[in-house]
């Protein structure tokens, strides 16, 4: 599937580019400028036209000029990405993607001297892979020197609610529509900034540990460098180390075995507990000194009477006597909703996170 991604986007992807280049923009910017600063599992086969599809993947830097416009080639026309100016996360400019390649202003009479832009992609893999193609300054523009890196790492594994599924939405609207999908302000997101760290999301809305929505699970999903669909992509675990993961699965499984009864024979409580242990020991196995969090919440997996935070807790317990020390757990409180988490429920989870990864290590 990958190899496919590439071939649709070289095939498509000048012609478009040429087409859709905008005339006042007088300095481009290649994508692979040593000036750019990139964040996440991002494909670099191709270093003049990097592919992003997980979501929070980020790139940012510094630039001179009135003007910043930004190229994208994007797979099926599905993604949305913020761009930030400045530093005013308030005030993202939102950008839906259209399919095939196209640029973006998004910045226009900015003052002279220097400015900063961070761009983040809203949604995940199942809206498709998006070429990042570089950026167009205004004439005399230039990219200066990326700010430097966070000396913070925390990677999250995950399904829709690490990806901010519905998270925008209204309290008593859909979940589904793309435009309410912002990873920026899931919990994720909001712990990586509130702690000054660099973050990698490995999410897929309807993923689980046992059973999914589609025919894969995160097993068979963690370790992908493409997050569109399961492919036999693979990513390179020693490039970017975290300090903390954050584990938070198992809201599908809880759906899928016990409501839909999808899954049969139905699984024993000990059979639940080892395939999360074993999902547990696979990304320990790639980050021997990491603090491993494994959270739970906030949909209804965490809510009273439930058996899965228990499954987590005999999981964790287990690898502890096994001498698996750097390892917690932490269920984020249910709130009696029963969609998707709002930016609000996402702000709490993130307080909650927060405070417990800043008494664990000590940031």
């Amino acid at each position: 599937m990958l190899t496919l991604t590439r071939q649709f986007f070289r095939a498509a992807g000048l012609a478009a580019l040429v087409a859709s280049s905008s005339a006042w923009a007088a300095v481009t910017v290649g994508a692979d400028d040593a000036n750019l600063q990139y964040t996440g599992r991002i494909d670099f086969a191709d270093k003049a036209a990097p592919v992003i599809s997980w979501p929070g993947t980020s790139i940012e830097g510094n630039f001179t000029g009135s003007s910043l416009a930004i190229t994208l080639d994007d797979q099926h026309g599905k993604n949305w990405f913020n761009v930030f100016i400045d530093g005013k996360l308030d005030k993202p400019v939102i950008i839906s993607a259209a399919k095939g390649g196209k640029t973006y202003p998004v910045a226009t009479g900015l003052p002279a001297g220097p400015h900063r832009f961070l761009i983040t992609k809203r949604t995940e893999g199942e809206e498709g892979a998006t070429v990042f193609r570089g950026l167009e300054l205004a004439d005399g523009g230039k990219l200066l020197a990326p700010p430097p890196r966070k000396a913070r790492r925390i990677a999250f594994f995950g399904d829709s609610i690490t990806s901010g599924m519905g998270n925008e939405a209204p309290d008593d609207g859909p979940d589904h529509e793309l435009k309410d999908k912002n990873n920026f302000m899931a919990y994720d997101a909001i712990t990586a900034r509130a702690l000054d760290a660099e973050m990698h999301v490995v999410s897929q809305s309807g993923i689980g540990v046992m059973i999914s929505w589609f025919p894969f699970i995160m097993p068979q999903f963690y370790d992908q460098l493409s997050a569109v669909g399961n492919n036999d992509s693979r990513w390179d675990f020693s490039q970017w180390t975290p300090d903390v993961v954050v584990i938070n699965l198992f809201q599908n499984d809880k759906w899928l075995i016990d409501r839909e009864k999808r899954l049969q024979p139905v699984p024993t409580d000990a059979q639940r507990i080892a395939a999360y242990k074993n999902l547990v020991k696979k990304i320990r196995a790639e980050y021997p000194r990491a603090y491993i969090v494994c959270a739970l919440g906030s949909m209804d997996a965490v809510s009273p009477g439930s058996k899965w935070p228990g499954y987590v807790s005999s999981a964790v317990a287990q690898l502890r006597a096994e001498q698996d020390e750097r390892i917690d757990t932490l269920f984020f409180d249910y709130t009696g909703f029963d969609k998707h988490p709002r930016v609000k429920h996402h702000q709490a989870n993130a307080a909650k996170l927060t405070a417990f990864i800043r008494q664990k290590m000590g940031w």
